[in-house]
């Protein structure tokens, strides 16, 4: 069950703040090798396996997409890849941005998707935005909508020591929260997404949150 004071609170909040957004990461990824090494990653594995298990890739969704621009370093890697973003602002921006490709508001705890027809989904960095007790839900939700041997990646960042699940931490935009690695990985295991490699990062001495960021790939089972 979605929370809906929560999803609307995040969208009015980068609603507010989707400009200046935009134009902090608009190239993130030029400067973040290990982010586009894993995102090569996740292209490869997609790449080796379509909706229905057919080899070729298939359809791809970048949840909580923002302004586009990951979606579309996605489609310049050679996927078929659409933005689903709760923020109106934000799908504006990445429509002007990048019309050639497709982007709609939505929720990621609610897709208008029929069952098993995504080869992939990217969540990097938006599911941090769902309240803790709802990500099983969320995930059960990327499961349905998964072909059988598609991949899922998930970005966030990790919480101080495995003893703590989940942390709170101080979003510059919404609340949000950080998640043990491991716990993100059990509950993925639950839910019938293996987990099949993490990369994480140490922080850096300039990153103003001294946090390890992760990026986790996983598979849905092909039973």
């Amino acid at each position: 069950m979605v929370d809906n004071d929560a999803l609307s609170a995040t969208r009015e909040a980068y609603d507010a703040a989707a400009h200046e957004y935009a134009a902090l990461f608009r190239d993130s990824l030029r400067d973040s090798p290990l982010d586009r090494a894993m995102l090569s990653a996740f292209t490869e594995a997609v790449g080796a396996t379509g909706a229905d298990g057919d080899p070729g890739g298939g359809r791809v969704a970048d949840l909580g997409c923002g302004p586009g621009h990951v979606t579309a370093h996605l489609a310049e890697s050679g996927l078929t890849v659409f933005g689903v973003d709760a923020s109106p602002a934000m799908i504006a921006l990445a429509r002007q941005a990048w019309p050639g490709l497709r982007f709609e508001v939505g929720s990621m705890g609610a897709l208008d998707l029929a069952d098993g027809t995504l080869a992939g989904i990217l969540a990097r960095w938006s599911l941090i935005h769902t309240p803790p007790a709802e990500v099983p839900a969320v995930l059960r939700e990327f499961h349905r909508v998964l072909a059988p041997g598609g991949h899922l990646l998930l970005g966030f960042s990790a919480t101080e020591g495995p003893s703590r699940p989940t942390q709170v931490f101080d979003h510059a935009v919404a609340p949000a929260y950080r998640w043990s690695p491991d716990h993100l990985a059990a509950l993925l295991d639950e839910t019938g997404m293996a987990e099949v490699a993490r990369l994480v990062r140490a922080p850096q001495p300039t990153d103003r949150r001294q946090f390890q960021e992760v990026h986790l790939l996983a598979r849905k089972d092909r039973t």
